[in-house]
């Protein structure tokens, strides 16, 4: 039953994400230059939506599918750490024109070539987790 929820979140994660068109390459080049709002505007609703839904959440003591309390302890601010990360996500985000979340829906829309973006993602991840010990954190 858990993974008929998933895939129906899933599928209208996708829907939105489309008929938003989040996944438009032209709507996040005209995010990066300044050129429209649309993007913001999205980012910004999700992030209130997000906070008000967690804070509910918090509120009625809902529990998660593993039966735990819902709970957020805010990270504590690294500013190097953070403005490295935040600037190669970033990058990777202004050079592909997509995000992770987008890249499903892309691929899901028939769009093969981002395999090789999600290709380069996962291999991102995995040297991440080859070096993070190396790291300063």
């Amino acid at each position: 039953m858990k993974n008929i929820s998933f895939l129906s979140v899933g599928i209208l994660f996708g829907i939105i994400m489309t008929k938003s068109e989040a996944i438009s390459w032209f709507r996040i080049h005209e995010m990066f230059r300044f050129e429209s709002f649309h993007m913001y505007g999205i980012i910004g609703t999700a992030v209130i939506f997000g906070a008000a839904i967690i804070w509910v959440m918090k509120k009625f003591k809902m529990k998660t599918l593993r039966g735990t309390f819902v709970s957020y302890t805010p990270m504590k601010l690294n500013l190097p750490r953070h403005l490295l990360a935040g600037t190669a996500f970033g990058l990777g985000w202004a050079i592909t024109g997509c995000c992770p979340g987008p890249m499903y829906v892309l691929l899901g829309h028939g769009y093969w070539i981002i395999a090789l973006v999600m290709a380069g993602a996962l291999l991102g991840t995995f040297t991440y987790g080859v070096v993070k010990d190396k790291l300063p954190h």
